[in-house]
């Protein structure tokens, strides 16, 4: 079929749909939701069978959805209605829960429903419960609806009006602010206050107010502590921890209501200096780089907020990797987070620094740095491990491994141009010309799914999404225990240093341009994308209807 995706912006869930879609041979086209006319103009471009839209913020016009089908994809279960489904379950505590398939019509949220899927709604932030469970209960619903399809253009078969579904429970509930639902620290025990952060993670974040200031929350989970309830009990890393009636919780990031870097999502101790003068706590909920060994292998693990990787972050986890080369272990493996491998440098780090371009500089060069560390092992096999999505240089942070292995399901986007047209480094002129020719993946910009990043090379292998790192493991040793492993070394001690350097230096002429240049592309890219900046168009390498 030819689908016109119609979405806010090209998310997440929107990329792992579009992964779906293509590879079961449909032929999408992509247009943001700017206004009617723009939707309106879209369709007759197109021409498409059928508008599907993930992620939406206001209503299909009616001269869209009385003119052919189109189907809402809401993040709730059937009657649910309203802007806010995934905020309120969260708040409320909701277990059961799951994602419809509408069709439009005249009322937001209240056509027939064309198919759905449940999911358990886990203790977990908002933005973590989209990027998984809801992702992949929009596959299974949308996947459903459109087997469908076929027969309703047949009249062979009807959608189910809301009232008509089988249990339905849902209800119709506002949009949830983020000044709704304060918390009440004098009152509220632990899993309250993580409902109400969890509920505005990531956006809008939820209000409150520390040392007189407005900020907005993120990142909060559970700390072993006890105080007077709302007491500020002290900072662990660059978090917050503060008690509740019946425990206490660390807060990692916050957005400042003004000053320098206000709207952007910083870790808290960087919006609020002074919660680095209160006691150091010895207990970190959240160690985004240790190690671990098994045998002969050696297992770098580093899970950082939204996989974005700043100057320090980099340079500690180059010297964990270059202290785990000195264990006497025969295979190194890089493992990233659950739903991050990596995506590259630190863009809210950049845009709140004094100087951008600077920062972009520093940040590169170490990013450049951890990555010469992994190339520059030779005594060692190396495998990068993806458990979660990888973006940009985070792609190309993997490809610097002997191996690649990514757990089935993973969404990568090897490519650097919708970041304002930038070079990009990482090695990516060393690696990625030993495991395909054609750089198309770049000038593409779109996403692919590991099953198609094996087919064409980029990776060695999709492993499947159950026990994933016990399979890393288990290969791991098999690499290790591996009669070719000596030669295998040998081949990598003949690194040529001064092609590598060569490599490096002309990536970095490139990026230095992006960053220095009269071009001021990058700058304004990464400010839009930090600041959440509504989108004026949808680019042409999605909409393929323009």
């Amino acid at each position: 079929m030819r689908i016109l995706l119609l979405c806010h912006s090209f998310n997440s869930l929107t990329q792992h749909l579009f992964i779906k879609l293509a590879a079961a041979g449909h032929t999408l086209s992509v247009e943001y939701d700017i206004n009617d006319r723009i939707t309106e103009e879209a369709v007759a471009l197109f021409g498409p069978d059928l508008v599907l839209a993930p992620f939406l913020k206001r209503a299909i016009p009616g001269t869209v959805w009385q003119r052919l089908p189109c189907l809402i994809v809401h993040p709730g279960i059937p009657g649910d209605r309203g802007p806010s489904a995934l905020d309120w379950a969260i708040l409320q505590g909701e277990v059961d829960w799951g994602v419809t398939v509408l069709q439009a019509t005249a009322t937001m949220d209240a056509g027939p429903i064309w198919a759905t899927a449940a999911f358990t709604l886990r203790t977990a932030s908002k933005s973590s419960l989209y990027r998984r469970e809801v992702t992949e209960a929009t596959v299974q619903a949308v996947t459903k609806a459109l087997a469908c399809f076929a027969d309703h253009q047949a009249g062979r078969w009807q959608p189910t009006a809301q009232a008509a579904w089988p249990g339905v429970r849902g209800t119709t509930r506002p949009a949830l602010r983020s000044a709704d639902a304060p918390i009440d620290w004098a009152h509220d025990d632990t899993a309250t206050v993580l409902r109400k952060i969890h509920s505005g993670d990531g956006t809008p974040g939820r209000l409150d107010t520390l040392f007189d200031e407005p900020v907005r929350l993120y990142n909060a989970q559970p700390y072993p502590a006890i105080g007077t309830p709302g007491a500020l009990l002290g900072h662990a890393a660059d978090g917050l921890v503060r008690a509740t009636t019946d425990g206490a919780v660390w807060i990692g990031h916050a957005k400042a209501s003004h000053g320098p870097s206000a709207g952007i999502k910083r870790p808290l101790a960087q919006h609020l200096p002074a919660v680095l003068d209160l006691p150091a706590l010895d207990t970190t909920p959240v160690d985004p780089i240790h190690y671990t060994e098994h045998g002969a292998v050696g297992v770098i693990h580093f899970e950082v907020y939204n996989g974005a990787l700043d100057t320090k972050t980099c340079l500690r986890l180059r010297d964990a990797w270059l202290a785990a080369c000195q264990r006497p272990t025969r295979v190194l493996v890089l493992a990233g987070g659950s739903e991050f491998f990596c995506n590259g440098l630190d863009l809210n780090a950049i845009e709140a620094a004094a100087s951008p371009a600077d920062a972009s500089w520093a940040n590169i060069n170490a990013m450049d740095d951890l990555c010469l560390a992994i190339l520059q092992t030779t005594d060692h096999l190396t495998v990068a491990a993806l458990q979660g999505n990888a973006g940009a240089g985070g792609v190309f942070l993997a490809l610097t491994c002997d191996a690649v292995w990514a757990r089935a399901g993973v969404a990568l986007n090897p490519h650097y141009k919708n970041m304002g047209n930038l070079y990009g480094s990482e090695y990516w002129t060393w690696t990625l010309p030993q495991r395909m020719a054609d750089r198309t993946l770049l000038e593409r910009r779109l996403p692919i799914g590991s099953d198609e990043a094996v087919r064409l090379g980029l990776i060695d292998a999709e492993l499947a999404s159950e026990n994933f790192m016990n399979t890393v493991l288990q290969r791991a040793q098999a690499m290790a225990n591996s009669d070719e492993f000596a030669a295998r070394c040998a081949q990598k001690a003949s690194l040529d240093e001064e092609a590598l350097a060569s490599c490096r230096a002309a990536e970095l002429t490139a990026m230095q341009c992006n960053f220095y240049g009269f071009d001021a592309s990058y700058h304004v890219a990464r400010a839009r994308f930090v600041h959440k900046t509504p989108q004026a168009w949808t680019p042409r390498h999605l909409a393929i209807h323009r």
